[in-house]
């Protein structure tokens, strides 16, 4: 469920997105009903009909798990940013809770359930009597499968990320359109939310002032200097009723499908923000913790899908305001953790965070490099390895000209295309459709790497003009093997958007390349070697490297 912090006046972690401040001494979250006895009541094995019970503590919630079932009890409380202050208030959002997330979970979600008392005051649920409060009901999953569990234990595959992308894509592209929210006022309500909350408890985890300071000196320059392209895309359609809360700990793996739950349904000014501001959590969070290609594979799926490159000048700002966030709410919950060893641990998380905010908000210059070579020679395998490493979090955007074609012609990525797909026309649109992308990322400040054979001369000189035009370094790298491991490469192929085979790779090789200047690698060894002597080079020609170096 959603993040947990120790006292109820403190905020959970990750769970206001900087809209909220955390009321201190004095101050606290207003509880307007006493829900002992009903807590109690859930908390019981015998009112689930002796099934043990394993209770589950928000600031906000109360979630109950026993057998094959969850329910969610909405605490009786009142803050700025979330009213559960009435009956009808709590109902009315469990509600909008389970219709919210059955848009991305509906097999979770299983629908509200009132709880009863009857005339001799016993509770029950559903049954005879008056209703006196609300559930949500949902399906029981284990806790294992939650996205941060298997992150933290290791075991976050790699090959999830691309599925996820797709589900993330998916459901912004089918969201509602809210341009009464988001846009500059949105994002300001979320620079200067964190603005107040490192300043009223910075303290508390021996954060810096002047840094903490220099953050939001720097964040508001950056949200004037991005005004219009916030303003524009709100009007354009991109704010939506988004998830809210994206990080990996409300992504579960059901039926190996990863799954979104647990969107934010009490605050639309919470939920309805910008698409790129919505994924921006679950970058930031995979980055933190030291997942960076991962984060790469998610970033890059998710522009294939959507397309959505008119919004990559502002990643930066929103990266940074979901580290601050997060670098915001661990100071808070250190200032009220009675334990010193987990105090300390949240005022160590909360500096990295606001180290790690400051850093977002100065991205290294872009770069692009272009990946060459016939088909099999490991283009793809190299340019997604190298992505993570190059430009700043999440890394550089790839561009990849078996997907363009694909989608230039209308066809699924897992369908073989005819002979018309790979005419000398289409071939024409593939690399211009290149450059023109290309050229517009580094223009937003983003780093491109190309996958593409690149055989043409033409086609070589056409993408260095793009680096060229924009003012950035160009590394460009070519790979060869023999022919014979070509082939074999080809033939392994599977759920690949190339349509490579034997017959491709001896047409390419009877092809007259001209004079390659690029930088050639052996593409024959293994593919860490590859990838370590393809790093050396480009790092000795570009100062854009994001500080990660993959094994």
């Amino acid at each position: 469920m959603n993040d947990i912090v120790p006292p109820i006046r403190s905020c959970r972690i990750g769970g206001c997105h900087g809209l909220c401040r955390v009321r201190s001494r004095g101050d606290e979250a207003v509880i307007t009903e006493d829900q002992t006895a009903l807590i109690e009541f859930l908390a019981a094995p015998s009112t689930h009909g002796g099934a043990a019970v394993e209770r589950i503590e928000t600031h906000a919630s109360v979630v109950f798990l026993t057998g094959d079932r969850a329910y969610k009890l909405k605490r009786a409380v009142r803050f700025d940013y979330l009213d559960f202050s009435t009956t009808e208030r709590r109902r009315a959002c469990c509600v909008a809770e389970v219709s919210l997330n059955r848009r991305t979970a509906p097999t979770l979600y299983r629908g509200v359930v009132p709880v009863m008392r009857d005339d001799r005051g016993s509770f029950a649920l559903r049954g005879e009597g008056t209703p006196v409060e609300w559930l949500v009901e949902m399906n029981r999953f284990p806790q294992e499968a939650l996205l941060d569990r298997l992150a933290s234990a290791g075991n976050l595959d790699l090959a999830l990320m691309s599925p996820l992308a797709d589900a993330i894509a998916q459901f912004h592209t089918s969201a509602a359109h809210r341009a009464d929210h988001g846009g500059f006022a949105g994002m300001s309500w979320v620079v200067e939310g964190n603005a107040a909350g490192l300043a009223e408890f910075g303290r508390t985890a021996s954060l810096d002032p002047a840094l903490s300071a220099r953050l939001t000196d720097d964040s508001r320059l950056e949200l004037d200097r991005r005004a219009s392209q916030l303003e524009r895309r709100r009007e354009s359609g991109f704010v939506r009723q988004c998830h809210g809360d994206l990080h990996l700990r409300n992504i579960v793996l059901l039926d190996g499908t990863p799954t979104l739950f647990d969107a934010v349904e009490f605050n639309d000014d919470i939920s309805c923000t910008d698409v790129l501001y919505d994924v921006a959590f679950l970058l930031m969070d995979l980055w933190h913790r030291g997942l960076p290609r991962h984060a790469n594979v998610v970033w890059n799926r998710y522009l294939a899908e959507t397309v959505d490159f008119d919004g990559l000048c502002l990643l930066p700002l929103f990266l940074s305001c979901r580290a601050a966030v997060r670098a915001k709410t661990s100071a808070t919950a250190a200032g009220v953790q009675q334990d010193a060893r987990c105090r300390r641990d949240l005022q160590t998380t909360a500096r990295e965070y606001l180290e790690m905010a400051r850093q977002l908000l100065h991205p290294p210059r872009p770069a692009l490099v272009a990946v060459g070579g016939l088909s099999g020679s490991g283009k793809s395998t190299l340019a997604l390895a190298l992505a993570p490493s190059l430009g700043g979090p999440p890394g550089a955007v790839v561009l990849r000209s078996d997907e363009i074609r694909k989608r230039l012609c209308d066809v699924p990525l897992g369908d073989r295309l005819g002979p018309a797909g790979y005419s000398s026309p289409v071939s024409a649109r593939v690399y211009a459709t290149l450059a023109e992308r290309a050229d517009l990322v580094l223009r937003e400040g983003h780093s491109v790497i190309i996958d593409a054979v690149h055989a043409r001369p033409a086609d070589r000189a056409a993408i260095e003009r793009v680096a060229r035009s924009a003012s950035v370094p160009f590394v460009g790298l070519w790979l060869e093997a023999p022919e014979s491991l070509l082939i074999e490469r080809t033939g392994q192929r599977s759920n690949d958007p190339s349509d490579a085979d034997a017959i491709v790779v001896r047409m390419q090789k009877n092809q007259d390349t001209g004079p390659v200047a690029w930088h050639r690698l052996d593409s024959s060894r293994p593919a860490a070697s590859v990838l370590s002597a393809a790093l050396d080079h480009v790092q000795d020609h570009c100062a854009t490297f994001s500080g990660t170096r993959l094994a």
